[in-house]
């Protein structure tokens, strides 16, 4: 993985997603986005969970990708957008693509939403050329035990409380596949994926500020049912958006103790 970006580099990358989402979204994206940003990815791509097309729009691979979402409203912003070279509403276990289409594909924060993820990934294999390469980025099973509110309940020696805290917490974030790298390997390797390779990234204290956010955000949620933005006061002088505290986040991204992992699996030649 290339680590060639500039600090100035790194400083576009965190604003444009602190700038335009609630900032315990936008410092995880902001990350994920460095990743990918340190990569080559050859075209054409084929983007499992295009979504709202937010997210390709600030990465710049849509105009030469194919943007794949089973859902109409997500796929009709993102065509608004006018990011994507072509966006198709589907299934990922069924890709209207045929074998060997694409050299890349792509899926961020998306395969732990799906409840039968094996078929997804036989597909992925199916639509790559031969030592063609997935990139995809999930959280894993620290987002099961180790969150915050979980912390808390057990130091007050409510453990009981801590897992149906955990259950709540994951239930709502339609969390289905919080695993280990060692599991998503697995996976991997029966979908015809020959080489595997994982980097760990967002520590516990990041994640913390994630889950913790989603209370905290709750203003932003009303200013885009009003005003149709996420944020309201892009500045990087602005205390909420937390530019200072999380701009580190990219400068060295990969951590022991992440709560993310980001893989690069590649397809048997």
């Amino acid at each position: 993985m290339n680590s060639n970006l500039t600090p100035y580099q790194l400083d576009e990358i965190a604003w444009k997603h602190l700038s335009t989402l609630p900032y315990f979204r936008g410092m995880l994206r902001a990350v994920e986005h460095s990743l990918y940003a340190r990569l080559e990815l050859r075209a054409p791509i084929l983007d499992i969970g295009a979504g709202d097309g937010n997210f390709a729009d600030a990465l710049g691979t849509g105009s030469h990708s194919l943007g794949i979402d089973p859902w109409y409203e997500p796929i009709r912003e993102a065509a608004a957008l006018g990011v994507y070279r072509l966006l198709v509403q589907a299934q990922g276990a069924a890709l209207p693509v045929g074998d060997a289409s694409f050299p890349c594909a792509i899926s961020n924060s998306v395969l732990e939403h799906i409840m039968d993820v094996q078929p997804v990934l036989a597909e992925i294999s199916r639509a790559l050329t031969p030592d063609g390469v997935f990139y995809f980025a999930v959280p894993n099973h620290r987002f099961r035990t180790e969150l915050w509110g979980c912390m808390v309940l057990r130091k007050l020696g409510l453990r009981g409380a801590a897992k149906r805290y955990s259950v709540l917490f994951n239930k709502i974030a339609r969390h289905y596949n919080l695993d280990a790298p060692e599991v998503w390997t697995e996976r991997l390797k029966r979908a015809g994926f020959a080489e595997v390779e994982h980097w760990n990234y967002f520590p516990l204290w990041a994640m913390r500020i994630l889950e913790r956010g989603h209370a905290a955000g709750l203003p932003n949620l009303l200013w885009k049912k009003l005003f149709g933005k996420w944020v309201l006061f892009p500045s990087r002088k602005n205390p909420f958006l937390r530019y200072k505290r999380l701009r580190p986040l990219l400068d060295e991204p990969f951590c022991e103790d992440g709560t993310c992992t980001f893989f690069a699996a590649r397809k048997r030649a």
